[in-house]
C-alpha cells in the first residue's frame, strides 16, 4: 500500500529536516534541507541558465560521498551567499568532512532569479541570504510551511504567483520518498484557458483541491504559443528518500526525477530556467535495493515532484503584481 505521509511533505523521510527563512521587505529567502547525518547525493541538471554551487563534487566519479546540507535561495548569484551561512552553521555544529583534523561541511546549493516579484535591490554590497541560511538551519523542523515561505517567497510560475511545495509517499513496507520544489518556472503549471494544474492527475488526499478527478487534459490544451519576452526563473527539487542509494543510484534516481518537473510544467528545461534536481538518500531502512525497486523509487520521486511544484503553486499568496492561484480562479 502507498498513501501520503504524516506531513505530506520531504520531512516523512526520516532523518530530514527542513529550515526556512524569508524577508518579505526584500521579497526573497532560504530554503535548508538538513539531514540529521550526513547523506549520499546526487544532482542532475536540465536548465539552460543553472545558478548552482558545489553540484560537481556530486559526481560518482569523484571523492565527497556525502554531503551536510542542501541549500535553495533566492537572489540569483548573490543568494550563493547562503551557502555560505550554512557551511558556518554546520561548522559551529562540529560537522563536516574531516580533513587534517579540519571539518569542511560540504553544502550544495542553487538559486532562483526572484527580482521580478519587484522587492529592493539595494542590499548587493551585502547579500542577506548569508544570514537567513543561519537563521534556515537554526529554525530546521519537521513540519513545513508552503507557497510564501523561504526561497519560494519572491518565485514566481508564468502569470501567477509561485512557492515552494512538498509532498511524499510512504510505502507498507517502510520505503519513504518525499520531494520539495521551488517552482519558480519559465512555463505555466496550469493547462491554458484552465484551472486545472498539469500535475493534476497526480494529486494525492485532496492536496490539489481535489483536482485528480478532473478530465485529462488534451494536446487542445497545449500552449504552442508562448510570451515573447525573455524571462529569468527556475525550479529547484530536492527527493529524499530513506534507501542505501550509492551516488550511482541516487544520480538515476535524479534523471528519472526530470520527467516529474514534466509532468507539472509546460515548456520545461527551457533557456530562461535553471532547473535542477537533487537527491538524498538518508540510508536509514535496511532494504536491498535492487534495479525493480530503484526504478519504482524513481517513479515515486518524480510523482511526489510533479504533486510538490503544483502544492507550491496552489499555496502560494498574490504578491509583487502577480497573482496567486486562488485569487486568479477563486479557489
Amino acid at each position: 500500500m502507498i498513501a501520503v505521509g504524516t506531513h505530506n511533505a520531504i520531512t516523512d523521510v526520516d532523518g530530514i529536516r527542513v529550515g526556512n527563512c524569508h524577508d518579505r521587505t526584500i521579497r526573497s529567502g532560504v530554503t535548508v534541507i538538513l539531514p540529521d547525518q550526513p547523506c549520499v547525493a546526487a544532482a542532475d541538471i536540465r536548465g539552460g541558465a543553472p545558478g548552482t554551487r558545489e553540484t560537481d563534487l556530486l559526481d560518482p566519479a569523484n571523492t565527497v560521498k556525502a554531503i551536510d546540507a542542501l541549500v535553495f535561495s533566492g537572489g540569483s548569484a548573490f543568494g550563493l551567499e547562503a551557502a555560505s551561512g550554512a557551511t558556518s552553521w554546520l561548522a559551529g555544529q562540529g560537522r563536516g568532512l574531516a580533513v587534517r583534523g579540519v571539518r569542511i561541511p560540504i553544502v550544495p546549493a542553487a538559486v532562483i532569479f526572484d527580482p521580478p516579484i519587484g522587492g529592493p535591490q539595494d542590499w548587493h554590497e551585502d547579500p542577506p541570504h548569508r544570514g537567513m541560511a543561519i537563521k534556515a538551519c537554526e529554525s530546521a523542523l519537521h513540519s513545513v510551511a508552503q507557497g510564501n515561505v523561504g526561497a519560494g517567497m519572491g518565485a514566481t510560475a508564468g502569470p501567477l504567483k509561485g512557492g515552494l511545495g512538498t509532498a511524499s509517499f510512504v510505502r507498507d513496507d517502510g520505503i519513504q520518498v518525499g520531494a520539495l520544489a521551488i517552482a519558480n518556472p519559465f512555463g505555466s503549471t496550469v493547462a491554458p484557458g484552465s484551472s486545472t494544474f498539469w500535475a493534476a492527475p497526480y494529486e494525492m488526499a485532496d492536496e490539489l483541491g481535489g483536482q485528480s478527478t478532473l478530465a485529462p487534459i488534451g494536446l487542445e490544451a497545449t500552449p504552442y504559443e508562448l510570451p515573447g519576452e525573455e524571462g529569468a526563473n527556475t525550479t529547484l527539487v530536492a527527493v529524499a528518500t530513506n534507501l542505501r542509494l550509492t551516488r550511482s543510484q541516487a544520480k538515476r534516481v535524479a534523471i528519472m526525477v526530470q520527467d516529474g518537473l514534466a509532468r507539472a510544467i509546460r515548456p520545461v528545461h527551457s533557456p530562461f530556467d535553471g532547473d535542477s534536481v537533487f537527491v538524498l538518500a538518508t540510508g536509514t531502512v535496511p532494504i536491498e535495493v535492487t534495479p525493480p525497486l530503484l526504478a519504482t523509487v524513481g517513479l515515486l520521486a518524480a510523482d511526489a515532484t510533479a504533486r510538490a511544484i503544483a502544492k507550491g503553486v496552489y499555496n502560494a499568496e498574490t504578491l509583487g503584481g502577480f497573482a496567486s492561484y486562488k485569487e486568479m480562479f477563486g479557489k
